[in-house]
This record gives structure tokens, C-alpha cells and sequence, in this order.
């Protein structure tokens, strides 16, 4: 690892605008799915999504600044959706401002096969119902473990690229990581991210068309949905409670801690345990502290 990185102050996540496909699953049946254009509606979305980041990368600065102290850099889906949508969003920029976009194919959208005909995936999204959304795989396509699998290698080059100091080649505090991607694979990011289990990810919500959720560092370095966003959001999501305890324990963490009240601590996959010394140890004294009195009756000592 780099010993002069900089962390990116926050990893924004933004769904493409509303597509053909979203208003017509007729446009499977004829398009390529990589081919999807957007809809009026979602060109909008995609301008108003940049004007949204814009407020959310220079939100906090002092006043009179000009802001020359905050960085920007896109990945994108080489989608047409979600390159449109990047494309969009820059209207809210002038280009000295951005730093780099990089097309990305591992952020790709979940493969549902080639041309998709409507009756088929309805039957096919029904069986995906009864079977499992994660392990469940497309004919001809992916499962969303499939994604995880690829999503995992992205974030070893990401975490490279940030180590390397290649895309925050100036060191800038406020630096910013937008990712235009699709709605299951911003799911399976957060959830490798986070390290949320299966049972987790079958109850998130997909994120709406040109939703942004913002991954942003906390007081001591671990980043965390609840710096930015609010407990009521993170429920929308289809976040449990015991997940939003953790978002906001990694609010104010320090980076590297370990969080012994996380749901995925030991007592999340095991049941029972070998008594320890510990606990014997424990029980003895508990006993030793009792006593009998004339009536059989128990007490402290």
C-alpha cells in the first residue's frame, strides 16, 4: 500500500435515469440490453442527479471559498443507459473541475440473457421469486452471486487505483468516487462493502432511477449510508435495524476497529459454544457468593 494515500471523502453511488426497458419490457425483445436507451423522463433525472452531486460535493465549505478544493472522479457502466446518465450529469460541471471518467465493464448490469421475450421472464422472475434473488441464475445469464463475483474484483482494483494515488493524483481532501451504475449491482457493492450477508441482501430495495447514495467518511476514517443520509432512508432501503446500529457505529469509528455488537459477530452463526474457563470460572463464584440459611433458604453471602 501507498503510505501517502488519500481516501476519497465519499464513494457516491448513482443508479442510471429512467430507460426504455424501465417504461417497456417490450424493448428486451428487440434490444440488446446494453443497448437501452433513455426516456425523456430519464435524461431529466440524469441532469437533475448531477445537479444533486454538485451540492453534495461542495456542501460544507467555508464561506467565500471558490471551491477549487474538492475532486471528482466517475466510473461508469459502458452501458448506453449509464453512459448517457454520466453524460447528463456533467452538464452540472465544467471540465477542468471533473478529474477523470474510466469505463468500467465489471459494473456492468446483471446479465438476463440475450433478447429477452416477455412471457418467458415472467415466468422466469417468478421462479427467481420462489428460489432466492442472490443464487438464482438467469438462462444464459447471471445469478447476483455472479455480480458479487466481479464486483469483488472491481474493488481490488479500486482499492489499488486508490493506493497508487491514480485517480487523486493531487492529494485532495474533499475528493469524491461517483460510480453510475445499475440498481442490483449498487446493491451488491454496498453489500461486499459492508459485508452484509445473503439472508441482508434479499430484503434491500433497488434503488430508484437516479437515486444517489453516498458512502462517506466518518470522524475516524470507516465510511458509513448514515453520515450523509438518515435512519428513515436507510429503512426505505430495506435496511434492518440492526444494520443501521452498524452504519452509525461506523459514523464515529475509528478505521480498523471491531465492532463486537455487529450482527455478524459470532453469536450471528453459532448457536452454542464449549463452555470456556472463563465462564467456569464465573459459575464458581456465583456459587461460592451463596449460602444456606437455617430455613434452606438460598442468599448471598
Amino acid at each position: 500500500m501507498g503510505v501517502n494515500r488519500t481516501l476519497p471523502k465519499r464513494i457516491i453511488l448513482v443508479r442510471h435515469g429512467e430507460s426504455q426497458g424501465n417504461l417497456d419490457t417490450a424493448a428486451y425483445t428487440t434490444t440488446p440490453d446494453n443497448r437501452i436507451p433513455l426516456t425523456p423522463a430519464g435524461i431529466g433525472q440524469a441532469r437533475a442527479a448531477g445537479e444533486e452531486i454538485r451540492r453534495i460535493v461542495t456542501e460544507g465549505r467555508a464561506a467565500g471559498e471558490e471551491g477549487d478544493d474538492w475532486g471528482l472522479y466517475f466510473y461508469v457502466s459502458p452501458y448506453v443507459r449509464t453512459r448517457s446518465t454520466l453524460s447528463e450529469i456533467g452538464r452540472s460541471f465544467r471540465q477542468e473541475e471533473i478529474d477523470g471518467a474510466r469505463e468500467e465493464c465489471r459494473i456492468r448490469e446483471q446479465d438476463f440473457g440475450n433478447f429477452q421475450v416477455e412471457e418467458r421472464m415472467r415466468v422466469v422472475k417468478e421462479t427467481r421469486e420462489r428460489f432466492g434473488r442472490f443464487f438464482y441464475r438467469f438462462p444464459e445469464g447471471e445469478s447476483a452471486a455472479d455480480v458479487y463475483d466481479r464486483i469483488t474484483s472491481f474493488m481490488e482494483s479500486l482499492w489499488r487505483d486508490i493506493d497508487m494515488n491514480r485517480i487523486n493524483r493531487d492529494g485532495v481532501s474533499n475528493f469524491n468516487l461517483v460510480i453510475v451504475s445499475h440498481g442490483l449491482t449498487t446493491r451488491v457493492f454496498l453489500m461486499k462493502w459492508f459485508k452484509w450477508t445473503v439472508e441482508q441482501f434479499e430484503h434491500l430495495n433497488n434503488p430508484t432511477n437516479c437515486e444517489v447514495r453516498v458512502m462517506q467518511l466518518g470522524k475516524g476514517g470507516e465510511y458509513s449510508l448514515l453520515v450523509h443520509h438518515t435512519e428513515e432512508e436507510l429503512e426505505r432501503w430495506g435496511l434492518s435495524q440492526g444494520m443501521i446500529a452498524d452504519q452509525k457505529w461506523r459514523a464515529t469509528a475509528r478505521r480498523g476497529d471491531w465492532n463486537d455488537d455487529s450482527i455478524w459477530h459470532l453469536s450471528h452463526f453459532f448457536d452454542h459454544f464449549k463452555e470456556s474457563d472463563k465462564d467456569k470460572n464465573l459459575e464458581e463464584d456465583q456459587q461460592d457468593s451463596l449460602c444456606l440459611t437455617d430455613g434452606s433458604e438460598i442468599v448471598k453471602c
